[in-house]
């Protein structure tokens, strides 16, 4: 399956859509007769300045719907448990408090629609050396009704993000060496732009891979934080891994010992770059 595929695997696409944060690269376009509204940061025409000079296809930057100053998603749209599914690509890593974010894509959704997250998995993106998040950070960020990233977060990210050979992203089979994306310089002004001026700084404050974010949602659902479950999942491909939530979603096919096991098994893989040794030993062996 592609990445559309799976993104779509459980959605009706003659459904009524929403789809966050999509910027230059939408899954349900407008112009492909999808019945989609847009939440983003900025306004198109704000999008088209943003990324005139980043050598992406400005076409494919759609109108806008409403553009989100961070009110919750039924006063924005206006609109209460009206939506088939929402969209949402490389976005939940960014939300300030991730809890609130899940509760207001419930609020705006059928009681049988789905949502559909892709999600950077941190071992091959520039979170690489960053540690994963544990529930933890998330609840007291909920509790704290933290509205923007926190110093600490700010700093953690400007200091440990790295690049691969130059890249942001890469896939388990790639080769290069690790540099560092950012100085301390960037990290003080960062803290200094939430601690001085309640800036809202855009950076990744969570970090998953592909068990622990299960995990994450099983227990949010469990604690009665979420009223969302695992509908389906699939794992990484490339940098990026994908899962459905819904209210009718069965949860994990494994129980938390299993999960946390897998997580414990992805960081070792990721921190050894196993797949790239075995690549290697293949080349070594037809070169015999």
């Amino acid at each position: 399956m592609n990445r559309k595929e799976k993104v779509f695997h459980r959605i009706d696409e003659n459904g009524v859509g929403l789809e966050i944060g999509p910027s230059h690269r939408p899954f349900a376009p407008k112009s492909q007769g999808y019945k989609v509204e847009i939440i983003d940061h900025l306004s198109r025409e704000q999008l088209l300045e943003k990324y005139e000079a980043h050598g992406v296809d400005l076409l494919s930057i759609e109108e806008v719907d409403h553009v989100w100053s961070g009110q919750s998603f039924e006063d924005l749209t206006g609109k209460s448990k009206f939506y088939d599914y929402i969209i949402a690509s490389h976005v939940v890593e960014h939300t300030p408090d991730l809890v609130t974010f899940l509760q207001g894509c419930s609020a705006v959704l059928k009681d049988d629609g789905v949502v559909s997250l892709v999600i950077p998995d941190k071992r091959y993106c520039f979170d690489r050396f960053r540690p994963i998040t544990g529930i933890s950070r998330i609840v007291d960020a909920y509790f704290g009704q933290q509205k923007i990233h926190s110093p600490g977060s700010v700093a953690e990210y400007f200091l440990n993000v790295v690049s691969k050979s130059g890249k942001i992203a890469w896939n388990k089979f790639s080769f290069g060496n690790y540099a560092f994306a950012h100085s301390f310089t960037d990290a003080k002004n960062g803290i200094d732009s939430v601690n001085n001026d309640g800036a809202y700084v855009d950076v990744h404050a969570w970090c998953f891979t592909p068990s622990s974010f299960r995990l994450i949602m099983h227990d949010l659902f469990l604690l009665g934080l979420i009223d969302l479950r695992e509908v389906c999942f699939f794992g990484t491909r490339g940098c990026e891994f994908y899962m459905t939530l819904g209210r009718h979603g069965s949860g994990p096919d494994k129980d938390r010992l299993g999960l946390l096991a897998d997580v414990e098994s992805e960081l070792v893989s990721g921190a050894d770059d196993r797949g790239l040794s075995k690549l290697m030993s293949v080349l070594k062996f037809w070169r015999r």
